[in-house]
């Protein structure tokens, strides 16, 4: 089927007054599938990869973190080149299945040249490219399923895609880990290959059933940078009281510049996000020297420690995405406290926040001399992950229903760029607390709880200002949705 019939056996062509349908498309459970394995065979290799620098290539402990932070920040950059490539050139189909042979190839590297610290970084290199490529393509293309009688479901299928990853993730942490004490990091290496390629094999099977939006082009619209760049040309050519982007109207069509209108619009509201991800991301660093200073806990024979409680998070998100999706929406919705997207990530951020308060509070009695079981760190790990649910599921929602047809892979890969901006924004804060504030224990989690209440106020300023944008791009007839 080629790009340009985008042709569902489920849904068939769409129109803005079709009926409501409140069946999924049936080709959702092979993108969600594809997901699954494909995060299984991500986060397998993750679990294990530290220690297999470490103490298999001889790098040392700090060589051996330096390289996983800067594998995982180029994982969260590379979106931008695949949504790139997605959008202008082949299409979410094709960028999918074509990316997915580079990250199966990157896998089969780490397994067959096991002990090789070049091979290592040929592997990880491919997987970077593999695993950030596909990203903001599959969640986009999610989307892409469901025509304008299905946009009600969007909430629920995104929900269903956040679980999907973390299921994936769950067992990943559980499995591969097994595998590497039992045959060998060879193997544990190999196994995340062949989950990826069966994510690759699940996708490819759902062919026939998939709505396939064509690339820019083959619609003949212009890309967000082109665009961007010509008005960056042109500066100095706007006219009084009009916008800075208003001068590449004399090259694109308004439809073009309002969709970068839109993405621009988007980014403001993305500027303070990164913080969010600074914080959950530390339940891997600060959140686990914390729980080593507590008791372990044995339960039925099986010990949870400082690292194993970290699998608290996915099984956390694969109970609570049904439970607010199907319970605490539609109760919230019923009593007129409508849960749009912007105001439950503004609940999600507020979490965050709340969460390094109670982990405060535990420091605290921790460094009095309290000897507090690891069990104590379930209560921030579930405030924690709720805001998780609030913040992230919906940021992928969001990203999604507003961003304009033509440039939907680029928005998610922006959206997966704030991930990486926390990342590095995590030792921007750790040197300059160091430096000029010296917050320690309790007083550091206070010091990103505060950092965490502030950015929410913002959050929720640029919110309002984007919702007036937006209704204006949409006055101008730029053919852009309200604002959620």
């Amino acid at each position: 089927m080629s790009e340009e019939e985008a042709i569902s056996t489920d849904a068939g062509a769409t129109k803005s007054g079709a009926a409501r349908v409140d069946r999924m498309p049936r080709s959702v459970p092979f993108i969600v599938g594809n997901e699954a394995a494909e995060r299984f065979s991500y986060y397998g290799m993750r679990s294990i990869l530290t220690l297999y620098m470490a103490e298999v290539l001889m790098m040392g402990d700090k060589k051996a973190v330096e390289v996983m932070h800067l594998f995982i920040a180029a994982v969260y950059f590379m979106p931008l080149l695949g949504g790139w490539i997605a959008d202008r050139w082949w299409g979410r189909y094709w960028t999918i299945l074509t990316i997915s042979l580079f990250y199966c190839l990157g896998h089969g590297v780490l397994a067959i040249f096991e002990g090789s610290q070049a091979w290592l970084y040929v592997g990880l290199a491919l997987i970077a490219i593999g695993s950030g490529g596909i990203k903001p393509c599959v969640s986009a293309f999610v989307g892409d399923q469901f025509g304008p009688e299905r946009e009600h479901l969007l909430p629920k299928v995104y929900g269903m895609f956040y679980w999907a990853i973390n299921f994936g993730s769950f067992f990943a942490f559980l499995i591969i880990p097994w595998v590497k004490e039992r045959a060998g990091y060879s193997w544990a290496f190999a196994i995340p290959g062949i989950a990826m390629g069966l994510a690759t094999l699940i996708f490819w099977l759902g062919t026939p059933a998939y709505v396939r939006k064509p690339p820019a082009r083959q619609t003949k619209q212009a890309g967000f940078f082109k665009v961007l760049w010509h008005a960056w040309k042109r500066r100095a050519a706007r006219r009084p009281g009009s916008s800075f982007l208003d001068a590449a109207r004399d090259r694109f069509s308004p439809s073009e510049v309002g969709a970068v209108k839109a993405v621009l619009g988007i980014l403001m509201l993305y500027a303070p996000l990164p913080v969010f991800w600074s914080l959950f991301d530390q339940t891997a660093s600060t959140w686990v020297l914390q729980g080593a200073q507590m008791r372990p806990f044995d339960l039925w024979g099986f010990t949870i420690d400082a690292e194993r409680i970290q699998s608290l998070n996915p099984l956390l998100v694969m109970i609570l995405i049904p439970l607010f999706t199907g319970v605490l929406y539609p109760w919230l919705a019923k009593r007129g406290l409508n849960p749009t997207p912007l105001r439950r990530m503004t609940a999600g951020m507020f979490l965050a926040a709340s969460s390094f308060a109670v982990c405060a509070w535990l420091e605290a009695r921790v460094r009095a001399g309290a000897e507090l079981s690891i069990l104590w760190q379930a209560l921030p790990y579930l405030i924690l992950t709720s805001g998780e649910v609030l913040f992230s599921t919906t940021g992928l929602e969001f990203a999604f229903s507003q961003a304009p047809a033509s440039m939907k892979s680029t928005i998610m890969s922006f959206w997966l760029l704030t991930v990486a901006v926390g990342d590095l924004l995590v030792a921007v804060i750790t040197d300059l607390n160091k430096r000029l504030i010296g917050a320690e224990g309790a007083a550091q989690f206070l010091l990103y709880a505060g950092m965490m209440l502030g950015v929410t106020a913002i959050f929720a300023v640029l919110a309002a200002v984007y919702a007036r944008l937006r209704a204006r791009f949409v006055a101008e007839d730029s053919g852009l949705r309200p604002a959620a």
